[in-house]
């Protein structure tokens, strides 16, 4: 068994690095925010602490395959049960929140793309006794729900440093690209690229159809040529983006959120100019370490604030550091 004490230097060490990022950029304005700490649980006295994970991750998304693996190693790293699951239409994730409520979990860990789908589950799981921590969207939702934590990154935070370093690198007009209708978070990113860049204009796609979401950008690039700059906000929507952008012969150069192994070949040859990594497989990682502390010794993170785990940036200057982890699925 893993012992208190070393599991809490896990977590200190954890949240201590995540405070050192944060403070790297702006800080959050968590004016809504407020402690959803309640009376500490009763000490486990049962076997191994459950978990499940409930995403609104679609089938072979490579960022959330980086979320899943850093909660099952954390569960194997804690002795902790931890049962993924994803489904990118808000009513199934609400019923697969339902089900893990019946099957009386010990804790979840849900992301809130569409928090007003979620609401019911979640608070329902919270009434249970349930301890909850949310990932990813939604970290404004996030306390009044009732849940322990939010571990994320603050969406319109890192729009705003996306837009500050692409006004930085001299672009002029950008396409900010949507691919799941719905999500409040890709909408935050938008508006906080507004926010420091200027002229921005958005484009919707669909992200379980790449080839018609590459051929919206080629015809967006294609309409409007003065468009020099182009945010993608997933790492699978952004190979779309280069190759709209060739097969347009558009001058626009491309950024996006998120990392896999084709965004790292990009990167290092010129084709994308950096990537905001929101470092997602903390995600994963940290609320089982959070859920076992709050299970077993009463403790809870952030004071009400969420757990920052982004924005961080990679281009040029630091790929051949993180490729290895990208390449292990780790970032």
């Amino acid at each position: 068994m893993f012992s208190l004490k070393k599991l809490a230097g896990v977590a200190a060490i954890a949240a201590a690095g995540l405070v050192l990022s944060a403070c790297s950029g702006p800080a959050a304005d968590n004016s809504n925010s407020s402690s959803s700490s309640s009376a500490a649980p009763a000490p486990s006295t049962g076997g191994p602490l459950k978990v499940a994970v409930v995403t609104h991750g679609s089938a072979g998304d490579a960022f959330w395959n980086v979320v899943k693996n850093g909660a099952e190693q954390a569960g194997k790293d804690l002795n902790v049960g931890v049962d993924y699951f994803s489904d990118g239409d808000p009513g199934n994730q609400a019923r697969l929140i339902d089900n893990a409520v019946a099957q009386k979990v010990g804790g979840l860990v849900v992301s809130m793309a569409n928090p007003q789908a979620l609401q019911t589950s979640i608070q329902n799981a919270v009434k249970a006794g349930i301890p909850v921590i949310t990932i990813n969207s939604g970290e404004d939702f996030s306390a009044q729900f009732g849940a322990v934590a939010h571990v994320g990154q603050s969406e319109g935070l890192a729009g705003q440093g996306a837009g500050q370093r692409l006004k930085a690198a001299g672009k002029t007009k950008l396409l900010c690209v949507i691919h799941e209708a719905g999500n409040i978070g890709q909408n935050q990113r938008c508006d906080g690229a507004k926010q420091t860049f200027g002229n921005v204009t958005t484009l919707q796609v669909d992200i379980s159809n790449p080839t018609d979401a590459q051929a919206r950008i080629r015809g967006a690039l294609q309409s409007d040529p003065s468009i020099d700059a182009v945010l993608a906000l997933n790492s699978q929507v952004a190979a779309r983006a280069v190759a709209a952008a060739k097969e347009a012969s558009s001058k626009a150069q491309v950024a996006t959120f998120d990392l896999n192994a084709d965004v790292v070949t990009a990167i290092k040859d010129g084709s994308i100019l950096f990537a905001v990594d929101q470092q997602q497989y903390e995600q994963g990682y940290l609320p089982i370490v959070f859920l076992k502390l709050y299970k077993e010794n009463g403790n809870t993170i952030g004071g009400g604030h969420p757990v920052q785990t982004g924005p961080g940036f990679v281009d040029k200057t630091n790929i051949d550091t993180i490729a290895p982890y990208a390449q292990r699925g780790t970032r």
